[in-house]
């Protein structure tokens, strides 16, 4: 009885070693690496990142064709946090009736703003709005606003034009001149200094043209005696 379970003993141990054994050689023969590029080309496909995202659209290029319905919309995302109606109480955010046009982080009925919002400074103009829109804590680095913004540029347009009909009513800013919005990549992003340069740089193109020309021989602001002349001649 003993040397029979010592002969079964015998051959389980054996073969567990053998299969132990192919394991190790199995894994030595096939083992794997991470490889130094990961998934299969396709052709025609550029990959994520590369050659730069889209070029950022001006907002003033949005803000005309603003939808104020599709607005009221998306502030229902806002709405956890923040009243709209004239009137209306704090909650945690402040209420946001006619804040366009009003300073940052400033009123509000007392509300107790972050440092890092008060320290922006300036006034809520379309650009700054469009700004905290994408990306509040890029906007005022530290500020205690959780949301993480708004990524699609129409959907910031149409909530700024929802937020402007809410008691402030500005004047909507004009759609930039062709090529401000490349312009804008060279100022920060201010479609307003864009614009600008935009126009400076057409003024230096045409500028003074009528003042580079050589006067021909013989006109009268480089000849007197043809000047007398044509005087005598009226």
């Amino acid at each position: 009885m003993d040397l029979k379970t010592n002969t079964i003993a015998g051959w389980a141990l054996g073969a567990a070693g053998i299969a132990l054994g192919t394991a190790i050689v199995g894994g030595m023969i096939f083992e794997g690496h991470r490889p130094e590029k990961m998934g299969y080309p396709i052709e025609g496909v550029e990959e994520a990142g590369a050659g730069g995202g889209a070029p950022e659209v001006a907002i003033a290029s949005l803000l005309p064709t603003a939808d104020v319905a599709k607005g009221a919309e998306v502030f229902k995302k806002c709405a956890a946090c923040h009243t709209v109606n004239q009137g209306g109480a704090n909650g945690v955010g402040p209420n946001l009736y006619a804040t366009l046009g009003e300073a940052i982080a400033q009123g509000k009925g007392g509300f107790a703003f972050s440092d890092a919002l008060k320290s922006v400074g300036g006034k809520w103009n379309f650009d700054n709005m469009n700004a905290w829109l994408t990306s509040p804590r890029k906007f005022a680095p530290g500020t205690k606003m959780t949301f993480a913004g708004l990524s699609n540029p129409q959907d910031r347009a149409n909530v700024i034009a929802y937020l402007n009909a809410q008691g402030s009513n500005l004047p909507l800013p004009a759609a930039p001149a062709p090529g401000a919005e490349k312009a804008a990549a060279d100022t920060g992003g201010n479609t307003a200094a864009a614009t600008e340069k935009v126009e400076t740089d057409r003024r230096g193109e045409t500028g003074d043209i009528a003042n580079t020309g050589t006067p021909a021989s013989g006109a009268p602001s480089v000849d007197p005696e043809a000047a007398r002349k044509g005087a005598r001649s009226e």
